[in-house]
């Protein structure tokens, strides 16, 4: 067979049966890890061990079903994965909830609370998946997808419904309800942003003037990057969030980065950050605060909430060694907000440095899925949208492990899945429909063409020159 012929011979296998297997795998990683929390901490098998089994089990069979029948080629590994962070995140939340109640406080709902959020997060999963049936449908929406981001982003600012905690104006409150619009945005400007780079990757990839063997991109292109650089500090300055300005400039820079393949964007956005940075420590006390706790933590230990968390967690993460305590046998409650920013830190302490690497190894599989995805679809939007979404898991990752572990200042972002927080768990799950949307558009096959047709042989020829 020629060449061509075996190119456009391959077929990808469904794998549905190893999808299957797999998430009996993650099964057992998070109801055993409910059932090893009950025993821990009370010494028994927990009562509802049966029901909330049963319940993680019904909606992990219904996302995988879902994929069996409207995206029989996705990938097979995304989708495991998923399920075995968020079970693991709800049995170490439920954790804390034991401890939180045995020492008189009210919060000892926040594991019920996530299972509600992981509910909704896999109904928008297949609904995603049951209504989108072309991830190219989104390229239409390009502007709109951004406008409506940035609308979302400067919700927050809002009297009325604009909320500021712990000295971050990131969330809003509607009837009641806590929600952080941002991370909506995020999954927006992502489809904002493979759309338009897209459609102007040609005239961006242009090269400007040649400085060290690098190739610096042209002062009139430059427009792009300097809004969302100015986007970027907007909310660094005006919500005092230092995380979400990272993300969304990180972001945007490794898309730019992606589709132009120009080396010099990321010069330029380096800069750009470097100087951004700066004027942040000089002018915003918040950024400023942090940069000093994390460089001299022990200085500030008994007097700043910010410090005193940090000590703790990598005070906890030192006691956990390489094995951990053990469930029940550490002390996880000293670190505020060990259930949301700081569950890295909860996980280290007692599961161990051995359970934190298996935790950042499933992260980095589900970057590398998604990078395989961006590398075998067939058209450039569907690349740059696996790449964006692969991306900001990756970088919502560093930054939130890295400031648990004092490798960078805190940012006071949540671990994707792992953490407790509605708005972020649902936007995620949404992130892994996209993915395995894409995928499956990339494995499926291709029409055939008639053999005999010689205009058609030569469009297959064509196609197969343009997809290597």
């Amino acid at each position: 067979m020629s060449q061509t012929g075996t190119l456009m011979g391959f077929v990808h296998r469904r794998r549905r049966g190893a999808e299957l297997f797999l998430l009996v795998l993650a099964l057992m990683v998070g109801i055993g890890a409910y059932a090893a929390v009950g025993l821990g901490v009370e010494g028994v098998v927990p009562a509802d061990l049966v029901g909330y089994g049963g319940w993680l089990t019904a909606l992990i069979v219904a996302a995988h079903i879902t994929v069996r029948i409207v995206a029989p080629y996705a990938d097979p590994v995304l989708l495991p994965l998923v399920a075995a962070l968020n079970g693991l995140g709800l049995a170490v939340i439920r954790r804390l909830d034991l401890t939180y109640e045995a020492i008189g406080l009210d919060q000892h709902t926040f594991a019920r609370q996530q299972l509600i959020w992981m509910t909704l997060g896999v109904i928008l999963f297949i609904a995603t998946l049951v209504l989108l049936r072309d991830h190219r449908v989104l390229q239409r929406f390009t502007y709109t997808a951004g406008l409506i981001g940035i609308f979302l982003l400067i919700l927050p600012f809002l009297p009325l419904v604009g909320r500021e905690i712990n000295g971050a104006r990131i969330w809003i409150n509607v009837a009641g309800f806590s929600f952080q619009p941002g991370e909506v945005a995020k999954v927006l400007l992502v489809i904002a942003f493979a759309g338009y780079l897209v459609l102007h990757r040609d005239a961006l990839a242009l090269a400007g003037r040649r400085v060290v063997f690098i190739d610096l991109p042209r002062g009139r292109d430059l427009g792009p990057i300097l809004a969302m650089f100015g986007v970027s500090m907007m909310i660094l300055v005006l919500q005092n969030d230092l995380g979400s300005s990272l993300l969304f400039f990180g972001l945007f820079l490794a898309m730019l980065y992606v589709a132009t393949e120009r080396p010099g964007w990321l010069v330029v956005g380096g800069l750009l950050f470097g100087a951004g940075a700066l004027a942040a420590y000089t002018f915003v006390g918040n950024v400023q605060n942090r940069f000093n706790f994390w460089l001299h933590p022990m200085d500030h230990y008994e007097d700043t909430p910010g410090s005193y968390q940090l000590v703790e967690a990598l005070f906890g993460q030192g006691w956990g060694g390489l094995i951990g305590r053990g469930f029940g046998n550490g002390f996880p409650e000293r670190v505020p907000f060990a259930y949301s920013d700081f569950i890295i830190s909860t996980v280290g302490e007692e599961l161990g440095l051995a359970a934190i690497m298996a935790v950042i190894l499933c992260y980095g599989l589900i970057v590398e899925r998604a990078l395989r995805i961006a590398l075998i679809s067939r058209d450039g939007f569907g690349k740059l949208l696996a790449v964006g979404l692969g991306a900001i898991v990756a970088l919502q990752v560093f930054v939130v492990v890295g400031g648990v572990t004092g490798l960078i200042p805190l940012t006071g972002l949540t671990t994707p899945f792992l953490s407790y927080g509605g708005s972020s768990l649902v936007a995620n799950w949404v992130i892994v429909a996209l993915l395995l949307r894409v995928s499956d558009q990339a494995r499926r096959p291709a029409p055939r063409l008639d053999p005999g047709d010689d205009a058609g042989a030569d469009s297959e020829s064509t196609q197969v020159v343009k997809l290597r």
